[in-house]
């Protein structure tokens, strides 16, 4: 670059009377020794370095140049002793003193005893000087350049020669600011290229993660050391409400133990930028009658300025970045396009990130539903090969789930009747909407299940479908629940046709005549009667239970005292067991702490267990104790029976459930008499639990927790 300087106009210098050269002038010979010098230089600090020392090497005189730091409140200075001995150091701006010099705009020199300077004696630059200094500012004139930052070059107590004609040192002024015009232009570029590497270092960084902690992350480094600001915030804008919520690990220390800070809609300067979707610089905050101060009220910090833009993804704003504080000098429209340079990387990774975590969140949730699902899950693909099988498939097959991936379906589903592939050209066929088929899966055990298969295409666009669902439906239980309704309806009949059939008899026989004394009648009205109380128990545990299903029974808040109960209670049973020809035994302890119940319902309980021990012992005996401890109350009931055989103790408490045993016994019931006990049970806080071996005989315990008032 070519250095364009300003050389004197004029041909000859007067002094004394005598002609003096220009090109003898020692001035002269310092503009060709610096034009020499700093020809190639790019240097700013080289620069002012450099004019010091040569200034002083002319003149014998000290020089003082000082140059403001673009990015801190302090001048550079550089001072050159009459010795040749050069010291750079910073002034700050405020202790420097420059300004007397700044104002002039041209050439100037000052005596040190001045009234105008007194006040400025104990600044950096008044220390100096003896007597006098001559000075003059650069840029030289303001209007001539933009680029070089205030400066001045200073004489400290020059001989008298220099300050004859000021030209020389205004000329010297303008030649310095070319070459430091030319200087912070290379300075300007090369940050240029700093800030632009950083900014495509950050977009890089940025859309390469779908994290955003490591979002946030980044900014709180280098892009903060970039824009030289106290700190960087972002508020991310709340779906349902509109409000503005910082993001907490970007706030500082000073924020930890506060509650989130949020503005409303529209509320601040965050607020009205992420409304109005326009980017702001406001350069003293509390001047700004849109700004909120009620985060720097709870926290103590302190904003000064900000430079605030709209964070938009396809024209929506989904929140704001702010700069907050810039550390030296006031915000720009430079830092304003550093700024939305950064904001269209961040909002794009911040959504990236709020997707990502969408879709990790859903495929958990569904991950879940898949393992969890009681039913059996496959996914295959249109071509029929198996993609993923839930544990519950698995179990139905009495396999592992995992070795089906990347078995054809056909293969791993056999079925009793029929092909799988059949039903997978019906799932697919799009005016099919629901396909379900009922069938007998083949186990590896070589045994069948029953089960209902439902289908569903996965549609990739309209018409195509890249996978296909399948559920299996175990309904081994609905058909028990089938075979136990049947046995009910039967049972039933039985129950009520033996009653009901001795009550027609004697009824008939009542009418015939038949009881022609008052002894045979009185017995014939006596079954009738008996016959009649047995239909209507049966008629109020069919009604218990349709109101236990209802939810109508309530649990009572009363104190039930068991041991006067169970006395009342269990005379009547012993008799009913002795007429059988058994052995019954109780052991009830006196005074037992009340439990929490309603006297009917724990009567039924206890009967129903006494009966059912009777029922179900052709010989041997049958025994109750009851105790307690600080908490609990237990009551067994046991019995030298037929016992329980082990693959029905799971379905014991089951409505409608009668064991095989007792069925080819010809035992009578319902199968209703142990689901009501244990709901009575539960109904009051207690737990009921059996314990029986075949052909040796069955203990019931039951337990509540002892009432407290």
């Amino acid at each position: 670059m070519l250095a364009n300087c300003y050389w004197p106009s004029y041909n000859s210098y007067t002094m004394s009377g005598k002609q003096l050269a220009v090109e003898t002038h020692p001035l002269h010979q310092l503009w060709l020794k610096l034009s020499s010098e700093l020809a190639s230089v790019f240097d700013a600090h080289y620069v002012c370095a450099t004019i010091a020392s040569e200034i002083t090497a002319q003149t014998s005189a000290m020089s003082v140049v000082g140059i403001r730091d673009l990015q801190q409140p302090h001048y550079n200075v550089w001072i050159c002793r009459p010795d040749g001995e050069l010291m750079q150091q910073r002034w700050p701006v405020a202790k420097a003193s420059f300004e007397p010099i700044l104002e002039a705009g041209c050439s100037i020199r000052l005596k040190k005893l001045e009234q105008s300077v007194t006040e400025l004696i104990n600044s950096e630059l008044w220390i100096l000087p003896k007597e006098d200094l001559l000075a003059v500012p650069f840029p030289y004139l303001s209007s001539y350049s933009q680029i070089t930052p205030p400066g001045v070059l200073c004489l400290i107590d020059a001989d008298n020669k220099w300050s004859l004609d000021n030209r020389y040192l205004d000329d010297l002024s303008r030649s310095m600011t070319v070459y430091l015009d030319r200087a912070f232009l290379r300075l300007r570029v090369d940050q240029q290229a700093v800030e632009f590497d950083v900014l495509s270092d950050i977009g890089n960084k940025l859309t390469s993660t779908l994290s955003m902690d490591n979002v946030f992350q980044q900014l709180s480094g280098t892009i903060r050391r970039t824009l030289h600001v106290e700190s960087l915030s972002v508020g991310l804008s709340e779906a349902h409400t509109g409000d503005i919520v910082f993001v907490e690990q970007l706030l500082g220390s000073q924020f930890d133990n506060l509650a989130q800070i949020r503005v409303k809609r529209g509320q601040g300067i965050a607020g009205w930028v992420a409304e109005h979707g326009e980017p702001v610089i406001v350069n003293d905050t509390y001047a700004d009658k849109r700004f909120y101060a009620g985060s720097d009220r709870r926290s103590g910090f302190k904003t000064n300025s900000m430079l605030c833009i709209p964070l938009q993804v396809e024209q929506q704003t989904i929140g704001v970045l702010q700069a907050i504080n810039r550390q030296y000098g006031e915000f720009t429209n430079h830092d304003l396009q550093l700024l939305q340079a950064i904001g269209g990387p961040l909002a794009a990774a911040i959504e990236n990130a709020r997707l990502h975590t969408d879709v990790v969140a859903e495929k958990q949730r569904v991950e879940t539903l898949f393992a969890s699902m009681s039913d059996g899950v496959l996914t295959i693909t249109k071509e029929g090969l198996i993609t993923r099988a839930n544990e519950a498939f698995g179990a139905l097959l009495l396999n592992s789930a995992s070795s089906l991936s990347g078995e054809p379906a056909a293969t791993a589903v056999r079925l009793k009747e029929g092909n799988l592939d059949g039903f997978i050209a019906t799932v697919l066929d799009i005016d099919e909407e629901h396909a379900q088929m009922i069938a007998d899966l083949l186990r590896d055990d070589g045994s069948f299940v029953p089960v209902l298969i439902s289908g569903a295409p996965i549609w990739k666009e309209k018409g195509k479908a890249s996978e296909i669902i399948l559920t299996f439906s175990d309904l081994s239980q609905v058909r028990e629940v089938e075979r136990m309704r049947e046995d009910l309806f039967q049972a039933v009949a039985h129950e009520l046709r033996t009653p009901l059939a001795t009550i027609l008899m004697y009824a008939r026989l009542l009418r015939e005549g038949k009881a022609r004394d008052k002894e045979k009648a009185a017995r014939f009205l006596g079954v009738i009667e008996r016959e009649s109380d047995r239909l209507q128990r049966m008629v109020r545990r069919m009604m218990q239970l349709a109101r236990q299903e209802a939810s109508e029974l309530q649990r009572s808040p009363q104190a039930v005292y068991l041991s006067p109960m169970l006395e009342e209670l269990l005379p009547p049973l012993a008799d009913q067991a002795v007429e059988k020809g058994l052995l019954f035994r109780q052991k009830i302890e006196p005074n037992l702490p009340p439990v929490l119940g309603e006297r009917e319902q724990l009567e039924e309980i206890f009967g129903n267990l006494v009966v059912n021990a009777i029922k179900f012992t052709p010989a041997g005996s049958v025994s109750i104790s009851a105790t307690a401890n600080e908490d609990h109350v237990i009551i067994e009931v046991s019995d030298k029976g037929i016992g329980i055989p082990q693959e029905a103790l799971p379905n014991l408490f089951k409505r409608f459930y009668r064991t095989q045993t007792a069925v080819e016994r010809g035992i009578a019931g319902t199968g209703l008499g142990l689901y009501m006990v244990k709901r009575n049970v539960e109904n009051y806080n207690g737990t009921i639990t059996v314990s029986s071996s075949e052909d040796e005989g069955t203990t019931f315990t039951v337990t509540f927790p002892v009432y407290q008032e």
